[in-house]
């Protein structure tokens, strides 16, 4: 998550959709007080200036819009330039369980990936609800409940949607970097049961449909 009010933007990095890599090119043009969370190198260091902060939520890598007031007020989220991105949910879904496997923190999630293989962790009811209550657009709700995202923008169309980004920050963002990929299959449809497939489609239908993702 990136915060700059020099350049009047907000950056909100949801879960395997190619975010640090986002970060990373926004990192090597940051302003000095620009506000930072992540693991990357510059957010590393950035870290104190928010220790102690009274916010709205938990500040992290993956805060959401209505979690950073504090740091935020509602002004500034009416008029900052607020952008994320957003991956193929199939796609998604397979990286984030290869992810969760080679994890060595206490989490629910991480344990479920653990013990079983991938159509059963995604036919899990814990992994059903979950997957189902965060559509993309959750995370860019503020305070009252109103998305106030500006810009999604879709990992397999960088070269067409970085256009209006790079506008609104006046410089361009290409090459674009590739970082912390998964080891995982190249093809995720392998990994999919014509069931398990079907079970994406409905718990993402919200996003299939808004971003025009197809299996």
């Amino acid at each position: 998550m990136i915060i700059s009010r020099g350049r009047r933007y907000i950056f909100i990095h949801i879960p395997k959709t190619g975010g640090t890599s986002m970060a990373l090119a926004l990192e090597t043009r940051a302003m000095k007080d620009d506000i930072m969370l992540g693991d990357t190198p510059k957010a590393v260091k950035r870290r104190h200036r928010v220790k102690g902060v009274p916010t709205s939520g938990r500040l992290w890598k993956h805060s959401r819009l209505a979690g950073i007031y504090g740091l935020v007020t509602q002004e500034d989220v009416e008029n900052f330039y607020i952008f994320t991105m957003v991956r193929n949910p199939w796609d998604r879904l397979v990286s984030y369980y290869r992810w969760l496997r080679v994890q060595t923190f206490k989490h629910p999630a991480v344990t479920l990936a653990k013990v079983h293989n991938f159509s059963n962790f995604l036919n899990h009811a814990e992994t059903k609800s979950s997957i189902r209550r965060e559509p993309y657009g959750s995370y860019v709700r503020d305070a009252n409940g109103v998305e106030r995202c500006a810009l999604f923008v879709r990992l397999e169309h960088l070269e067409q949607d970085l256009n209006p980004l790079e506008s609104h920050l006046g410089f361009a963002m290409r090459p674009f970097p590739q970082t912390n990929a998964s080891k995982r299959e190249q093809d995720y449809r392998t990994v999919y049961s014509d069931q398990d497939a079907e079970l994406v489609q409905t718990l993402c239908s919200e996003d299939i449909r808004r971003f025009g993702y197809a299996f």
